[in-house]
């Protein structure tokens, strides 16, 4: 029995069956390394020692959180939303053409998260809070806003080397690829992994014109507080404040790269220009972390979840088993080899932290097998991304169901996971297994 498939299987039902995430992965986490032959007591020290990785990850989801509220006080986003309902009473504006407006606004807030202005899930408890007022008048199906931002949040990073994308092509898989043997150009990265992103597109598409198309009713819950209601009654001094906080905010984070620097900065212009008063500080950041603590949490629990599958030492068993199944057929290796992937991306649930992982045990694999250098830069980089799009642990999906289940009617594993996987991970595994053998 490969402990690594068990534990991923585990964990996956477990949260099919609306168990709390933080306790699937840690059920699942022992369950694995105890199949494995680890005593109790390392696999708990594995658990515990995975669990630090996550601190600074919390941390920045929190700084963020507080920024979020520091704007939700602000009433910024509220003014925002109301131009829209407004919008929405006019007779010559249909709700079809609303729809679509709401919806391009999130994907290119979400597609510019990753490249053009890197704040990756900053951005959701920010903007999606005060539109859910107008989905719900429009009966949009949340399950296609959560397919949005995870389709801007996982594609934009996959093809377009800038930002988050330079990082994850660059920095990461090209290197990566490179240390295990491949020869392979930087610059051709990107172009190989177009394909596979043409499957996110597919299952976007999908998505929104066929799966969820249909109205889906919604009750509305009012999200207004008092300071927000006596905020937006100057409108010209938030729309100022606001918009110098974002930028300086963005400013500090794209030039320290740490998206705690950017959260602060923030909340430090609203209170200085006395949007947030100097006494209620203590009050933003705590309803800063209450608002990101759950996705703090299970980016942690992520952590100490791969340290014990990296310590079984079955991922390497699980490969071996695959490459004994291929014996060099092509076709049925680059489907083993995503499936692999998948299996191993779906339990950490980053991409960026999976790729070290996969490239050291596909590349020699893929040279053994004969693949092309492109094919085999397609196949560890959509291998990668299979983790994002679909995990219960990805802050691709967390991200918009922190957003989305504000008022409590978005279910982060049916209405966030489930979508997601249906519509991104299986056309990413066909589209990357087309890319293996085109390329």
């Amino acid at each position: 029995m490969n402990s690594v498939l068990i534990g991923v299987i585990l964990m996956l039902a477990l949260t099919l069956l609306r168990v709390n995430v933080i306790v699937a992965m840690t059920v699942a986490a022992v369950t694995s390394g105890l199949i494995a032959g680890l005593p109790l007591k390392t696999t708990v020290e594995a658990f515990n020692s995975g669990l630090s990785g996550g601190a600074e990850i919390a941390l920045s989801y929190a700084m963020l959180g507080a920024f979020a509220v520091a704007i939700s006080k602000s009433g910024l986003t509220t003014l925002l939303a109301r131009r829209l309902l407004k919008m929405m009473g006019q007779e010559h504006i249909s709700s079809r053409f609303l729809s679509f407006a709401v919806l391009s606004v999130i994907l290119f807030c979400s597609l510019a998260s990753q490249n053009l202005i890197p704040v990756h899930i900053a951005f959701i408890p920010i903007l999606i809070p005060p539109l859910l007022g107008i989905t719900n008048g429009l009966k949009l199906d949340r399950r296609a806003l959560a397919c949005t931002l995870t389709f801007g949040l996982a594609t934009a990073y996959m093809v377009l080397p800038y930002g988050f994308g330079g990082i994850y092509l660059y920095n990461i898989l090209h290197l990566n690829l490179v240390e295990n043997g491949l020869s392979i150009d930087k610059t051709s990265v990107p172009l190989a992994m177009v394909i596979p992103a043409l499957g996110m597109v597919f299952g976007l598409c999908v998505a929104l014109f066929i799966s969820y198309r249909k109205s889906r009713s919604y009750n509305n819950i009012s999200l207004a507080t008092e300071e927000t209601e006596n905020a937006i009654a100057h409108p010209s001094k938030v729309l100022a404040i606001g918009s110098v906080a974002i930028v300086l905010s963005l400013a500090a984070q794209f030039l320290s790269q740490s998206m705690i620097l950017g959260g602060l900065v923030g909340v430090i212009v609203f209170t200085v220009f006395g949007i947030v008063k100097w006494h209620e500080n203590q009050d933003v950041f705590s309803k800063g972390v209450a608002m990101m603590a759950m996705i703090g949490f299970i980016m942690i629990s992520a952590q100490g979840f791969a340290e014990v599958m990296k310590a079984t030492g079955h991922v390497d068993s699980l490969v071996a088993s695959a490459a004994d199944m291929i014996q060099g057929n092509k076709p049925l290796a680059a489907a083993l080899i995503l499936l692999v992937g998948l299996l191993i991306t779906m339990g950490i649930g980053s991409s960026f932290s999976t790729v070290p992982i996969i490239a050291a045990l596909f590349v020699p694999l893929c040279l053994q097998l004969g693949f092309s250098p492109m094919a085999t830069a397609a196949l560890v980089g959509t291998a990668g991304a299979l983790g994002d799009a679909g995990s219960p642990a990805s802050d691709s999906t967390l991200g918009p169901t922190s957003g989305l289940n504000v008022d409590g009617q978005h279910d982060h594993i049916w209405d966030t996971v489930v979508p997601t996987f249906l519509h991104f991970n299986i056309p990413l595994v066909l589209f990357g297994w087309l890319a293996a053998l085109v390329l």
